[in-house]
């Protein structure tokens, strides 16, 4: 059976302020379309599970166990699970396309 989802229909979650993220769960992954408003800031934080993102649109600075980076047009990144990291939109804002494995529960 294929399931199918419409992010425009999936209800938006807050993560943070300015940060909301509209999400789709299969079993074993999870992803995450997550919208940051002009500057808006993820806090530090951790969880055990695996996020692989891809940026979709505008800029971020990254910050994984202290080291950062920014990233913009289609830049790829990989969070480890358990390694501590926040995330900055640029001045524009930034939309990223994050994958979880395995997925999440309190997001599901």
């Amino acid at each position: 059976m294929v399931q199918t989802w419409v992010p425009a229909d999936i209800v938006p979650r807050e993560l943070a302020p300015g940060v909301t993220a509209r999400i789709a769960s299969g079993e074993k992954v999870m992803l995450s379309l997550v919208t940051l408003a002009p500057n808006a800031v993820v806090p530090d934080h951790a969880h055990p599970h695996e996020q692989m993102g891809m940026m979709v649109s505008g800029a971020m600075e990254l910050t994984v166990a202290g080291e950062t980076c920014t990233l913009s047009g289609n830049a790829i990144y990989l969070v480890p699970g358990g390694v501590p990291h926040k995330a900055v939109a640029g001045p524009e804002g930034a939309v990223a396309l994050d994958a979880f494995s395995p997925p999440r529960e309190e997001y599901r």
